[in-house]
């Protein structure tokens, strides 16, 4: 039996980010009786572990407070596996950290972990001390922790190409335990599923406007986009799905562009029935993708599998997705043009070519495939 503690996603189905996704799509799509996962949880309450079936258990992590959650989430959980693995004499573990905020706790903790016979693999995510929400101090830290986290585990799995070439470039003598894991997306099957009705719960209507999903965060470029969406000329309204009452962001971004005066500009508080949001990508007519500074976000590849007209930031993250069935912008000027000239490009075309891309690359039979050769 080979046993993966996961640990540094907020858990198993959590109503979050990419993360999140991640930790269920794997765990769902695995499938294996000889694996077990043991997935960390945050929690705001002092609950029990709990078992989802023979092959997955959780366990919640109480945290108090807001500040710091989930660092101490993710020590908490960290420490607790430890001593789990031990006192059961588990044999063949391995322990998935995502995520750099334990650079200073795994360099203290590696002899440990190594006389457990535990493999540790990380998965860097993107460019964490980039992150615009980050001040001086704590974007000096997460690249200390990097550099301590990086060289005290086993193996690296970058999401994404560009994670890898940052890697190799940076820390060369690395190279030969770094490897490339992207996310994954499925087909939905919409058969029985009244599109109509979903649309008309969110008052959409086919084709008839331009979304943005992600987390609600600076350098998702959620003001460049609003900005040029003011100034463009296009008649579809924009809706924007997010976690906005999760965060302050949302008042900053409004006083700052002024965009509620505009009648073309929507917010939806975080959708995250699986369903109803793949309707809701589906009859789009395009998507707009601003992440700048993470890997292969699993938004991006859900709009690629179900959305004909992307619209992404331009770095090479995404480029490394999108390739050439997408458009591509880097600041407001392009996508002025490219909103204003929107009815003008071949949907259709673009949209099999993404579609293509998601089949050969990005399949969630894919990914599984390819951890099933990391936990062997």
């Amino acid at each position: 039996m080979k046993h993966v503690f996961i640990i540094g996603s907020r858990g198993y189905h959590a109503k979050y980010g990419g993360w999140e996704t991640f930790v269920s799509k794997l765990v769902d799509n695995y499938q294996d009786k000889n694996t077990k996962f043991y997935i960390s949880e945050l929690s705001k309450s002092k609950k029990e572990e709990y078992k989802v079936n023979d092959n997955i258990e959780i366990k919640p992590i109480y945290v108090k407070g807001e500040i710091g959650q989930m660092l101490i989430c993710t020590i908490k959980a960290l420490n607790y596996y430890l001593k789990y693995i031990k006192k059961n004499d588990i044999k063949n573990a391995y322990i998935y950290i995502l995520g750099l905020k334990l650079g200073p706790v795994l360099k203290f903790k590696k002899r440990k972990i190594k006389n457990l016979g535990i493999t540790t693999i990380v998965n860097p995510d993107g460019l964490e001390h980039k992150r615009s929400k980050w001040g001086v101090l704590v974007k000096k830290f997460f690249l200390l922790s990097e550099k301590w986290m990086l060289n005290n585990c086993d193996l690296i799995i970058c999401d994404a190409l560009g994670i890898k070439r940052y890697i190799n470039n940076k820390y060369p003598k690395l190279k030969d335990k770094t490897t490339y894991i992207a996310y994954g997306t499925d087909n939905i099957n919409f058969h029985d599923v009244n599109e109509e009705k979903i649309l008309k719960e969110y008052n959409l209507k086919k084709q008839d406007y331009v979304l943005i999903i992600g987390r609600f965060v600076p350098e998702n470029n959620y003001e460049l986009i609003i900005n040029s969406y003011l100034k463009a000329n296009i008649k579809k309204d924009l809706i924007i799905i997010s976690n906005i009452s999760m965060t302050n962001y949302y008042e900053t971004l409004v006083r700052k562009t002024n965009c509620l005066t505009d009648s073309r500009i929507h917010f939806i508080d975080g959708v995250y029935d699986e369903i109803k949001l793949s309707v809701i990508r589906k009859n789009a007519l395009a998507y707009i993708h601003g992440h700048s500074v993470g890997g292969t976000n699993p938004s991006l590849l859900e709009a690629l599998n179900l959305t004909n007209l992307n619209i992404l930031y331009d770095v090479e993250f995404n480029h490394d997705v999108g390739q050439d069935s997408c458009l591509y912008f880097k600041n407001e000027d392009e996508l002025i043009n490219i909103l204003n000239n929107i009815e003008s490009y071949d949907a259709n075309k673009l949209g099999i070519e993404c579609k293509e891309i998601i089949k050969n690359n990005f399949t969630w039979n894919i990914i599984v495939k390819k951890y099933k050769r990391i936990f062997k």
